[in-house]
Order: C-alpha cells, then sequence, then structure tokens
C-alpha cells in the first residue's frame, strides 16, 4: 500500500530532521576526537577541534528548529 502523499510528506521531514540531528552529533564527536585525540597531530590540535564542536552543536540544536520553522510559513506568492 502505498503512503498518500500527505503521509509521505511528513514521514520525509521527520527523517530529515533526525538525519540533521544526527549529522550535528556526529561533527560533534568528530571535533571531539582532532581536539583530544591524536588523530591530526599528536597532543590533540584544538585549533581545529573546538570549532568543529561548536559548529556540530549548533547544527544539531538550530538545523530542526530551522527546518521546522521553514515549514510551518506559508508559501508566498
Amino acid at each position: 500500500m502505498t503512503p498518500s502523499p500527505d503521509e509521505a510528506t511528513w514521514r520525509n521531514r521527520f527523517i530529515l530532521l533526525n538525519l540533521a540531528r544526527i549529522g550535528g552529533t556526529i561533527v560533534v564527536l568528530i571535533g571531539l576526537v582532532v581536539w583530544q585525540g591524536d588523530l591530526l597531530r599528536e597532543g590533540g590540535a584544538p585549533a581545529v577541534g573546538i570549532p568543529m564542536v561548536i559548529v556540530g552543536l549548533a547544527a544539531s540544536f538550530g538545523a530542526p528548529k530551522w527546518l521546522a520553522r521553514r515549514w510551518k510559513t506559508p508559501p508566498g506568492p
């Protein structure tokens, strides 16, 4: 049984919201490994890792809110 277009739209939006959260979390984890680990250089690379963590947190929390707000606004003329 094929879902109605309305159900498919909401399902796809739900998936996209969760992918935005998961993607931001992955960026945070990679940033922490770069910051604290020996991945790029011995002793960590805080100049690269800290901005990655900040961007990942912003994406993880901000992207779903931005997408929800974008989908709420009625389309313009």
